[in-house]
C-alpha cells in the first residue's frame, strides 16, 4: 500500500502507520491556491498549527451535522434592529413570550439612538429554536440577524 517515497497511499493507511495512542496522524493534500490562505487563516485566527484548525473545522462539521437531527441542543441568536421602526419592540418581545420555553436569557444593548443589539441564548429543540431564530429575523425592521446552533459538547473529543 506505499508508493515509491514511501508515502501511505490512502488516509486510513496513513492513520494505521502512525497512531499514537489516541492520536492519528494523516496527510492531507491541497493546491497551493488553497494552502496559502488556509495558512494566513491560521495565522489571523492564532492558531498554533494547520493541525489545530483542521481540528477544529472537522469538529466544526460535526456539530452542524449532528445539531440537524439532535432532540436537544443550545444557541445564540444575535439581532441589530431600529427600535423606532413600526412598534418592531412589542412585536419582537411577543414572539419571544410565545416560545418563551426556549430562552434561556437576552441581553439588549442600545449601540446608538435608534439602533438595538439584542442576543437571544437558547436552549431546546433544534427545529423549534431554528423556527423562531427564523421568525425573528424575517420581522420587518430586523436589519441584520445571525442564528447559531451549538451542541452541549458531550460527544466530542
Amino acid at each position: 500500500g506505499h508508493n515509491t517515497n514511501n508515502a501511505p497511499v490512502s488516509l486510513k493507511e496513513a492513520a494505521q502507520d502512525t497512531v499514537m495512542g489516541n492520536l492519528a496522524r494523516f496527510g492531507v493534500s491541497l493546491d497551493e491556491d488553497l494552502l496559502e490562505p488556509f495558512d494566513e487563516l491560521c495565522r489571523r485566527k492564532s492558531y498554533p498549527n494547520r493541525s489545530e484548525a483542521i481540528r477544529d473545522l472537522i469538529r466544526k462539521a460535526l456539530v452542524e451535522e449532528k445539531w440537524n437531527s439532535d432532540a436537544f441542543g443550545a444557541g445564540t441568536l444575535t439581532l441589530v434592529y431600529d427600535h423606532h421602526k413600526n412598534d418592531l419592540s412589542r412585536r419582537l418581545m411577543q414572539i419571544q413570550h410565545d416560545d418563551h420555553d426556549l430562552i434561556v436569557t437576552t441581553l439588549h444593548v442600545h449601540l446608538d439612538h435608534y439602533n438595538c443589539l439584542e442576543v437571544l441564548v437558547l436552549k431546546g429543540e433544534p427545529k423549534r429554536m431554528r423556527a423562531l431564530a427564523d421568525k425573528l429575523i424575517a420581522c420587518r425592521g430586523v436589519k441584520h440577524g445571525t442564528f447559531t446552533g451549538t451542541t452541549t459538547g458531550e460527544d466530542l473529543a
